[in-house]
């Protein structure tokens, strides 16, 4: 799990770290996130599992490589924000919702198997699931949406 979680945030500091409008960053960075996930589908249910356990690693883990990649993203959405690209929301908030549209669909992947009769993990899903996140954030946090 280290390997990849390193080589991930590596490519995320990557991208938080570029210039120009916050949104093309912000949707880089959600469809990266998203494609990681998608290679790797059982990290967010250990990572879950590790919360609920209190388990050390976690605690490792967050502090390498979630707060600093959480503060990278606090300050994106900010810059969004006060340049009005994106509407005014709660950042800390925003954070929760974008990470919970991607992640909750890998912990729920069993249950939408079992609902659906359908593989969601396959292509067509991920790209599916992939386009409706990144069309969710397009009208819920751009303020213009359509030019986006």
């Amino acid at each position: 799990m280290g390997t990849h979680l390193r080589e991930f945030h590596r490519q995320a500091e990557e991208v938080l770290s570029a210039k120009g409008p916050a949104g093309p960053i912000l949707l880089r960075y959600v469809s990266n996130h998203f494609d990681f996930i998608g290679t790797h589908p059982h990290y967010p249910r250990i990572f879950q599992r590790m919360m609920m356990v209190g388990d050390r690693t976690l605690k490792r883990m967050v502090r390498e490589h979630s707060i600093p990649l959480l503060k990278m993203l606090l300050a994106l959405v900010e810059r969004g924000m006060r340049s009005g690209e994106f509407r005014r929301l709660d950042r800390e908030h925003t954070l929760i919702s974008l990470a919970g549209l991607t992640v909750h669909y890998f912990n729920i992947a069993p249950a939408f198997r079992m609902i659906s009769g359908q593989d969601p993990f396959s292509k067509a899903n991920l790209a599916r699931r992939k386009a409706a996140v990144l069309k969710f954030i397009h009208y819920a946090l751009f303020r213009n949406p359509e030019a986006a």
